[in-house]
């Protein structure tokens, strides 16, 4: 009997499982995989997204650091620089094990290779059925990831095509020298690329990450989006590409059960209007090992355990929330939003500011409202947030 199992040993499995050991409560973490394993992601850590993690991160990992941002839409651009760094960009296969690494060393149990088929409560238990055994716990969280079906023990399948992104994405080698003078600690932004969302090409060592993401209901063609967005940008070739589904971050899903928790794109914890999941993926893997911990440790009841969705919703829940508004106040009207956002330096200013920085989607949607004449119906607070202000 463990006090938990975890099922993924991505960022938010590894990141529960560093907190569970170092509480030292009898844990084991099971993968499908055997580390290191590809990702399809950009891999931008965002400046929240380091502070969560308890450790440095070796230079080694750090293939770019940020501090210059560049986006698009149609043909007009705007470029920003700023003294601060943006995003620090990773290859996921090798950050991600870092991270499982740093929880094992936590003297946690880790079996790679090993698929969870089946979670199923009991009274005083939860029953993991694997690819290899039965396990039992007092508690299970699953950090799978947004395509595995085990979250559906706690949150009912939603069939809602609006509330999830579509993200094609491939590795597009490339000599250092060339990268560098191209992008020089630069990201490049295209919005307009994808119906609701925007393509991407991220500088890594010896390699570009190019990708596009847009909602999954309207994305009708998207390896053609993908084709279209490579030559537009001056790739040419054969290019594999890699989907993935990505939860609109914001909608309210259930992520607890009686003894079973949801944590990351499992529970729906992604930055609706720029896809950033790992911060939430990692600091909600955190939240959920305190809480288990707490309770095993306490011996507390077991309906505690939803304090687990309150600590979420202080710590990053109502950001995700703004989020999903200011990616209505966007897209809604594209034509109108983006070009006004490129024709006015200080929107991008303010967003780096109050968002990237401050962490207060809110408080910029708020400002953008109130300080331009965005008379168009899709710009009526009501019609974004139910209220007039």
């Amino acid at each position: 009997m463990y006090d938990l199992i975890i099922v993924g040993g991505g960022p938010s499995g590894a990141s529960a499982g560093r907190v569970a050991g170092k509480a030292g409560i009898s844990t084991l973490l099971l993968e499908k995989e055997n580390f290191p394993r590809y990702k399809p992601c950009g891999g931008a850590l965002s400046p929240y997204a380091l502070s969560r993690l308890d450790f440095k991160l070796p230079e080694s990992l750090m293939e770019r650091d940020i501090s210059k941002i560049r986006i698009h839409f149609r043909d007009s651009c705007i470029e920003k620089q700023v003294n601060y760094r943006l995003a620090l960009l990773v290859s996921r296969n090798v950050f991600d094990n870092f991270l499982l690494d740093k929880a094992r060393e936590t003297g946690i149990e880790v079996h790679l290779g090993e698929k969870v088929l089946d979670c199923k409560e009991r009274e005083e238990c939860v029953e993991v059925k694997t690819s290899q055994n039965t396990y039992l716990a007092k508690f299970v969280l699953i950090a799978e990831g947004s395509e595995g079906m085990l979250k559906y023990a706690v949150s009912p399948q939603r069939t809602r095509r609006t509330e999830y992104d579509l993200a094609l994405v491939s590795e597009v080698p490339e000599n250092d020298e060339v990268i560098m003078n191209r992008f020089p600690d630069v990201i490049d932004i295209h919005f307009g690329t994808a119906p609701g969302g925007y393509g991407w090409i991220f500088p890594h060592a010896g390699y570009y990450s190019v990708g596009v993401v847009g909602t999954a209901e309207h994305l009708k063609h998207p390896k053609k989006v993908m084709q279209d967005f490579l030559r537009a940008n001056g790739f040419s070739g054969e290019f594999q590409f890699h989907a993935h589904i990505i939860p609109l971050g914001g909608i309210k899903r259930r992520i607890v059960s009686s003894r079973i928790l949801l944590s990351g794109d499992a529970a729906g914890f992604v930055d609706a209007f720029i896809g950033e999941g790992i911060a939430y993926a990692i600091r909600s893997g955190q939240l959920a090992a305190e809480k288990v911990a707490d309770l095993v440790l306490s011996d507390r009841k077991l309906s505690d355990l939803k304090e687990y969705e309150s600590r979420c919703r202080q710590d990053f829940g109502n950001f995700l929330v703004s989020s999903l508004k200011l990616e209505k106040v966007m897209y809604r009207f594209p034509e109108i939003s983006f070009k006004l956002a490129l024709s006015r330096k200080e929107i991008l200013d303010k967003y780096l500011d109050e968002v990237v920085i401050n962490r207060s989607h809110k408080d910029y949607v708020r400002w953008l409202l109130l300080n331009f004449s965005l008379t168009e119906p899709a710009f009526k607070i009501k019609s974004i947030t139910g209220k007039n202000q």
